[in-house]
């Protein structure tokens, strides 16, 4: 359903890199969004999406996301231009958005949030595949991921990810690092004000699966970085189980602060 990481093998305990090139030039996947190109009905789709998106999140999802949307204009119809969103975008965190023509190659993915660039799909779902879609579209990047990106505790951590990614791919760690993404960045909850609420892009952006992890009576446990590291993701069907981070801000710090030292920990 959304971006799946390549899974490579774990390389043995206290195992070190040789010297050289992390990650590949991010660049060569850039196309341009082409704005002009999407049509009436593609908008519409959009339109769609966000309609009923927005008004089932309200006090469901964190705070900063909210917040975001208003402030990247993102409450306007139609399919963001992503070169006004970056003119909003950049000012508040040094982010912008980047258009590619699918999934990008994880250490290239990585490499782009290293240096706060985040990967658009420069496509939209059709009409009649509302709720499913083999790879992210850009309903999927922009609304599930850049109200966050306005953040700045988010913005970091994101970019933290990007450079310990880069480097847990180059070592043989791109599980370990993946599987961390996927429980907080893309379908983690956290509390918020004493209630549990949505925290990840891929809940906040799936109508489905927003619900299911709210209202369902499904497995939820508590954030911790060997037990999400230890725990294989879905990414053709809804989560088994979500992880329920103690605050935004406090897995954000956390996150930020790992480094490659401690993902090999987790990985043994």
């Amino acid at each position: 359903m959304f971006r799946e990481f390549e899974k490579a093998p774990p390389p043995p305990c206290g195992w070190s890199p040789s010297p050289g090139k992390l990650g590949e030039d991010w660049r060569r996947h850039l196309v341009p969004q082409d704005w002009e190109h999407f049509t009436a009905e593609e908008h519409g789709v959009w339109d769609t999406l966000f309609a009923r998106q927005v008004p089932y999140l309200g006090s469901r999802i964190v705070t900063p996301f909210l917040e975001g949307i208003p402030k990247l204009g993102l409450d306007q119809p139609g399919i963001p231009d992503l070169d006004r969103l970056n003119e909003r975008l950049e000012p508040l965190t040094g982010w912008r958005c980047v258009s590619v023509p699918g999934l990008v190659p994880d250490d290239a993915f990585f490499a782009m949030l290293a240096e706060r660039r985040f990967p658009i799909g420069n496509f939209i779902r059709s009409a009649d595949s509302l709720d499913y879609l083999e790879e992210p579209d850009c309903f999927h990047d922009i609304f599930g991921h850049v109200p966050m990106l306005a953040h700045e505790p988010v913005a970091r951590l994101m970019q933290a990810m990007g450079r310990l990614g880069v480097e847990a791919v180059a070592t043989g760690l791109g599980e370990t690092i993946s599987r961390l993404y996927w429980h907080t960045v893309e379908f983690g909850l956290a509390r918020e004000g004493g209630e549990v609420k949505i925290l990840g892009a891929g809940l906040a952006s799936s109508f489905g699966e927003a619900h299911f992890a709210i209202e369902a009576d499904v497995p939820r446990s508590r954030f911790t970085f060997r037990d999400a590291a230890a725990t294989a993701y879905r990414s053709d069907a809804f989560q088994p189980l979500y992880y329920v981070s103690d605050s935004l801000e406090g897995v954000a710090a956390e996150l930020e602060a790992l480094d490659v030292e401690g993902l090999r920990a987790l990985s043994c």
